[in-house]
């Protein structure tokens, strides 16, 4: 017992593990690191230094301003149309995987083997496999180069889906839902006051997942918009970058790479607001009393 009671104060470090994790870390930090330093060069700066350190001259507050006022502010505009997408895209498909999941995991109905079928089939196939025909139905509804041509496919995830309804199947008891109900609470209120906060951490890694897709999303805008005042942050950097390719068009370079830059400060904001409730939920979720 006392060797055991040792074995989890001190457990052994596995050496060939622990150069993974960093070999990982500096992976997934070099181009962190990278499009900071970058930031903060001018345009002449970009081709004449070593990327991967300053340069004499710190231009990131400079960049920041001019990216911001460039085009008449267009950045910000493609700021909140980005916003706009993810809060009703994002949470919208948060919202219906988490109703969806929850009914498809507590009640029986007939079909719901073939709907887990569907779920599964849906989660399988990518999403620019489905590109082309949402356009044609979007067009003959109408609906392209509208927000909703963006807004209204990012309601649907299937993986969120199938993730929150794995999730529920587990997290509720059935006993404390029959529970429930005998104390005559009705199906909306043992939901919202019973069920949905056990549902809290599946809730913050469907949030999370669905957020990161619909803010990253460039395919579906790509072929859905045509006015750059509905353009998300993706296509009006990816416009931006290939204006030195047009003739007459101006080499911003230093200015698409600060604009990434400030594109991946909200992911990184929201990823360190929402792990404590993720992992705090995932804790209480493991231990067996």
């Amino acid at each position: 017992m006392r060797s055991t009671r040792r074995s989890l104060d001190n457990p052994r470090r596995n050496v060939l593990l622990t150069a993974l994790t960093g070999i990982v870390l500096v992976y997934s930090l070099v181009p962190l690191v990278w499009l900071f330093i970058n930031a903060s060069k001018t345009q002449a700066d970009l081709f004449t230094s070593f990327g991967l350190w300053f340069s004499d001259d710190f231009a990131l507050f400079s960049n920041i301003q001019d990216t911001l006022a460039y085009d008449d502010g267009i950045f910000g505009r493609w700021f909140l149309n980005t916003v706009l997408y993810v809060v009703v895209g994002a949470g919208g498909a948060t919202f219906l995987a988490v109703l969806g999941g929850y009914a498809l995991a507590k009640f029986s109905f007939p079909g719901k083997k073939a709907v887990f079928a569907v779920v599964i089939g849906a989660v399988a196939v990518p999403g620019t496999a489905l590109a082309v025909p949402t356009f044609l139905m979007f067009s003959e509804m109408g609906l392209t180069n509208t927000p909703w041509a963006v807004i209204i496919p990012s309601l649907i995830s299937p993986f969120g889906l199938y993730l929150m309804w794995t999730f529920a199947a587990q997290a509720i008891p059935t006993e404390l839902l029959e529970s429930a109900r005998m104390d005559g609470a009705g199906e909306f209120r043992t939901f919202f006051q019973i069920c949905l906060p056990l549902l809290g951490p599946c809730i913050v890694t469907v949030l999370l997942f669905t957020m990161v897709a619909t803010w990253n999303n460039y395919f579906l805008p790509l072929i859905m918009l045509k006015n750059p005042d509905w353009y998300p942050l993706t296509l009006g950097l990816n416009a931006w970058n290939n204006q030195a390719s047009t003739v007459g068009g101006d080499a911003i370079y230093n200015l698409v790479i600060t604009g990434a830059l400030l594109t991946i400060l909200p992911l990184i904001i929201a990823f360190l607001f929402l792990q404590r409730y993720w992992q705090s939920g995932l804790s209480a979720g493991s231990v067996k009393e």
